[in-house]
């Protein structure tokens, strides 16, 4: 046992000294140590119950023979972080937390571990301090929330966002705007669209790190804490087998990944999740291979904000596991790899059966032959940017229209509150990325506004920042390069057109190639916005969002 390093001997008398001054025994420390990782707080809805997951992993554990001990993880709530200056907080908490279970896991000789987020950077950040440990690991998240309901409606996070902006427009009072504020969000759990949390949930049952169901069992439903205790058995069956995280995290678990990514229409946050994930498997993926799976991956199902299902439609419909047995009938998946349930996909999916194929559409039947996800490349993003085509209106999926353009997101949205924004407009938003934010924020805010006041149809939004998994309409992010790196999209001005494709995947500044240049040596940067602390030495150690946003080696 790995473990026997801090545990065994004569010299090890003081370590079992400091364990025993914890309450453990012998009999304890004989077994294999586990390392609980928990993200539970009191700040982040999603993470509120996660005591009583990590007690149910605990129960698995000790069924299983080994010992289970519980450490912490950091975790930002985006939706409270949104619209103000702490979200520039919110990415970059994913790279300290990878730090940090590294830091735990090293120092304390675990021989296995269990991770227990469930919202946003939390999810991919315990994947990449894993992958980086590549010890015996699984996951099992907090589980979505249920979605709220509004008269006979349901509603979710984005909806109220959305809200705000009809109230700005006139077309809903604050009295029903209270309402919604009420009733949106009616339980814990990471928020019930397939947003980036309940996409990255789904993503780690995808790669098999984490067992069927984790990706969409409510989490005030008991078969949640079922599910926990069996994924505390299932660590201690890897311990036995020897079975490693990049054992699981291999190519073809990610290929599997992408693949479903765009049959689900997840965030557009899992472009930057999924290549720094593998980058920390040893797996090179870029937005080049995700196009390629997009081209030939149906979209299936479309869970708000793309449309009017949520996360516990997608449960009774079967899960996660019902949309991969969608694709394995056209043979989109690599299914002889192994899952943390020991057996291969293939295996997982022999009885799996789509309850409602109004949830998950048959692949003979599917909202589009291509995936929920598209890279748009062109002059204006060399390096690629990232639309989730499924959210977008048809109308809108080709557009050339005149910028206008705001060097951050505060400028942006007080344009668009005051009624600067015409329809036909393109919207860009610079000196957002995770070098010029720093932090690249998600930009929920202007993007919902734009959708309340019913002009998601109508304008286009280009940013080197980033959107919410909750965001709908033309909105496209990841420029890269960012313009604090010297990208194109720094030296785009108000009224110069910007040609859009979403089919063939393009998008260019409609100037010649001698007022590019004329304009690129005239370029000036504006002074950092943060200078001191954790952002300011994030923004020099941090890559373009087309390599995941990881830092330099």
């Amino acid at each position: 046992m790995r473990s026997n390093t801090i545990k065994e001997g004569l010299s090890k008398a003081p370590h079992r000294s400091l364990f025993k001054a914890m309450g453990y025994i012998d009999e304890e420390l004989n077994k294999p140590l586990i390392g609980i990782v928990s993200a539970k707080s009191e700040i982040v809805p999603g993470h509120t119950h996660l005591d009583k997951i990590t007690e149910a992993v605990k129960t698995g554990i000790r069924i299983a023979g080994g010992t289970p001990i519980e450490v912490p993880a950091i975790g930002v709530c985006d939706g409270i972080a949104m619209g103000h200056e702490g979200m520039k907080y919110s990415l970059v908490t994913r790279e300290l937390i990878a730090d940090s279970i590294e830091c735990m896991a090293m120092a304390h000789g675990f021989d296995g571990i269990v991770l227990v987020p469930n919202c946003d950077k939390i999810v991919p950040g315990m994947l990449m301090g894993a992958a980086r440990l590549n010890l015996p690991t699984t996951l099992v998240s907090g589980g979505p929330m249920l979605s709220g309901r509004v008269g006979d409606k349901k509603v979710s996070l984005s909806l109220i966002f959305e809200a705000v902006g009809k109230v700005v427009a006139g077309d809903m009072t604050e009295e029903e705007l209270q309402e919604y504020e009420e009733k949106t969000c009616p339980t814990c759990g990471s928020c019930s669209g397939m947003f980036t949390a309940n996409s990255m949930n789904c993503m780690t049952e995808v790669l098999g790190i984490a067992l069927p169901g984790n990706g969409s069992i409510p989490a005030v439903y008991s078969e949640r804490i079922r599910l926990a205790k069996y994924t505390g058995i299932a660590i201690m069956d890897m311990i036995e087998k020897n079975i490693c995280m990049r054992d699981i995290l291999n190519a073809e678990a990610f290929h599997n990944a992408l693949t479903v990514d765009m049959a689900l229409g997840c965030s557009t946050n899992t472009m930057l999740h999924l290549p720094a994930v593998a980058h920390e498997a040893g797996v090179n993926i870029n937005l080049e291979i995700a196009n390629e799976i997009s081209n030939q991956t149906p979209n299936l199902c479309k869970l708000a904000p793309a449309g009017p299902h949520h996360m516990e439609d997608l449960y009774y419909a079967g899960g996660v596991m019902a949309v991969m047995k969608e694709l394995s009938k056209i043979k989109l998946l690599k299914e002889d790899i192994i899952t943390v349930t020991g057996d291969t996909l293939k295996a997982n999916l022999e009885k799996v059966v789509n309850k409602d194929e109004s949830v998950i559409r048959p692949v003979e039947n599917p909202y589009s032959k291509t995936g929920g996800i598209a890279v748009l490349k062109g002059n204006l993003a060399p390096d690629g940017c990232v639309v989730k085509r499924s959210a977008v209106a048809p109308e809108m999926l080709v557009h050339t229209g005149k910028a206008k353009v705001f060097d951050s997101e505060e400028e942006a949205s007080f344009a668009i509150a005051s009624g600067k924004i015409e329809k036909g407009d393109v919207l860009v938003i610079r000196y957002e990325g995770p070098k010029g934010g720093p932090g690249m924020r998600e930009m929920l805010s202007p993007t919902a506004t734009l959708a309340g006041m019913g002009l998601d149809k109508d304008v286009a939004l280009i940013t080197d920042g980033r959107f919410s998994g909750a965001t709908r309409g033309a909105s496209i992010g990841h420029v890269s390069p960012e313009a604090a790196e010297g990208g194109l999209i720094a030296v785009v001005k108000d009224g110069d057109l910007i040609s859009i494709d979403m089919n063939k995947c393009t998008i260019n500044l409609n100037i010649n190639k001698d007022e590019i240049r004329r304009r690129m040596l005239a370029l000036t940067h504006p002074e950092p916005k943060v200078k001191t602390g954790y952002l300011a030495r994030y923004a020099k150690l941090v890559t373009s969002a087309s390599t995941g946003a990881v830092f330099k080696n």
